[in-house]
């Protein structure tokens, strides 16, 4: 419901949070100040983020299986309540849904280490904004569900179902209908098991996937996996897969090496397809913790993926826990 920004002012920076008034009218008010700008710029990322990931989820229709239903509202607790936070990483209502709270799990950690950071004062005027907006975005889901009237409070926060007013384009792509509808097709027709064990799979995945650093790599939802591809790897690729519950079969978690090969060795800028060198299938589902080490180790030393092609069945990857399987 709340867009935030940052305004010079006396020598500090001030945070502020835009929202729409029910006249239609646009207002801001001061958050807090802090002395620095850079204080302020982390604060006011997280703050952005949270409010997207808290507002669109009850902003649109659940409309999966062909029918039209709202998303759970469990996660506006955890705005305001810390102890409520651990059920943002648990539950398995949709793919969309659960990967939205983990990231506003996310968002959550990443405002309380940057709040860390300004006084005292300034951490309970933002733990006090997060309260506002969960209560009052709260309120005007009763009064649009229910036909509760709206309490009388001042400077209230107009929402809007299906036209939220908040800021997440280019930070937040787990919010696009895009990405809704990747992870809704790949639900169509599993049992509510399945959908536990996918949701699960997806939460190490993509947790996987937003701690690594200093390797390229992109998180697929088609087929649910990472696919990281060093530079100058001689057509060298790597596939972190998760088991896809739409494929009859695959139940599996999976870690490939492959080979770009080009179709017409004549055509410089031809097609190409991939071939596979080597395979770990694994026993168990991995942790998201292992498979950041290994995307980390790739990132460091391009060269390893090589030297990891090479490995024969039955020997790990070198370094790694991940034993191949298959060549």
């Amino acid at each position: 419901m709340t867009v935030y920004s940052r305004h010079a002012s006396r020598g500090k920076t001030q945070i502020l949070a835009t929202y729409q008034e029910p006249g239609g009218g646009i207002v801001s008010s001061t958050v807090t100040s802090v002395g620095d700008a850079a204080l302020a710029a982390p604060i006011i990322d997280a703050l952005n983020r949270i409010s997207a990931l808290a507002t669109v989820p009850v902003s649109i229709h659940d409309v999966r299986e062909r029918g039209v239903d709202s998303y759970p509202t469990k996660h506006l607790a955890a705005l305001a309540d810390s102890a409520s936070r651990a059920g943002l990483l648990s539950g398995a209502h949709s793919l969309w849904y659960e990967y939205a709270c983990l990231h506003l799990h996310q968002a959550l950690i990443d405002l309380e280490e940057a709040a860390a950071a300004v006084p005292e004062p300034s951490r309970i005027a933002i733990a006090a904004e997060l309260e506002t907006e969960a209560r009052q975005l709260r309120e005007a889901l009763a009064e649009y569900e229910e036909g509760e009237d709206l309490p009388e409070v001042e400077n209230r926060r107009y929402w809007d179902f299906g036209h939220p007013f908040l800021m997440y384009d280019g930070g937040v792509d787990v919010l696009s209908t895009e990405t809704r509808e990747r992870l809704n097709r790949i639900e169509e027709g599993i049992t509510s098991e399945e959908r536990e064990k996918a949701v699960a799979d997806l939460r190490v995945l993509a947790s996987a996937y937003e701690r690594c650093s200093g390797v390229h790599g992109l998180l697929h939802f088609d087929y649910p996996e990472i696919f990281v591809e060093p530079g100058d790897s001689d057509g060298l690729y790597l596939s972190i897969c998760a088991p896809n519950p739409g494929e009859a079969g695959a139940d599996a978690w999976d870690i490939e090496i492959g080979r770009w090969e080009q179709d017409d060795p004549d055509e410089e800028y031809g097609t190409a397809t991939g071939r596979t060198v080597l395979r770990c299938a694994l026993p168990a589902s991995p942790r998201a913790d292992e498979i950041t080490d290994l995307l980390d180790r790739l990132g460091q030393d391009p060269d390893l993926l090589a030297k990891w092609a090479e490995s024969a069945v039955g020997s790990a990857l070198p370094g790694t826990g991940f034993v191949v399987t298959g060549r």
